[in-house]
């Protein structure tokens, strides 16, 4: 039943005009539905819903994930926009932030306003 349904992401947000503003302007995500409640855009043809919290912590670990088919594009988007990746301790992170996953995938992680972990990835080629 529901491998047929359309996925939708939340993610909760206490500072919804900072969190939509960073979302819409600095990711360039398309708003397809705002509430009093939160605000939905549009991924891909999936949605992506900032709701409305009393409060949030940082995310230790990834909530949302963003597959693009050119990081090093993705990269200098973000960072034209002023956002730099998070690094983590331990990890091999290369001079631009991007880690090479055992699968030969490359990931980069950046942080919203209320802290929440957001990866962006370019899969390894399947060729």
């Amino acid at each position: 039943m529901f491998a047929q349904s359309r996925l939708q992401a939340i993610v909760l947000t206490s500072r919804l005009e900072q969190a939509e503003r960073f979302y819409r302007e600095l990711l360039g995500l398309r708003v397809k539905r705002q509430s009093q409640a939160g605000v939905t855009f549009d991924v891909g043809g999936s949605d992506l819903l900032l709701g409305r919290v009393g409060s949030t912590k940082p995310s230790e670990h990834t909530i949302v994930g963003f597959a693009v088919p050119n990081l090093d594009a993705a990269l200098a988007w973000l960072t034209s926009r002023g956002l730099s990746c998070v690094r983590f301790a331990g990890f091999p992170h290369a001079a631009d932030g991007s880690v090479i996953a055992p699968d030969g995938a490359r990931v980069v992680w950046i942080r919203d306003p209320d802290g929440n972990l957001l990866s962006v990835v370019e899969f390894a080629s399947q060729g």
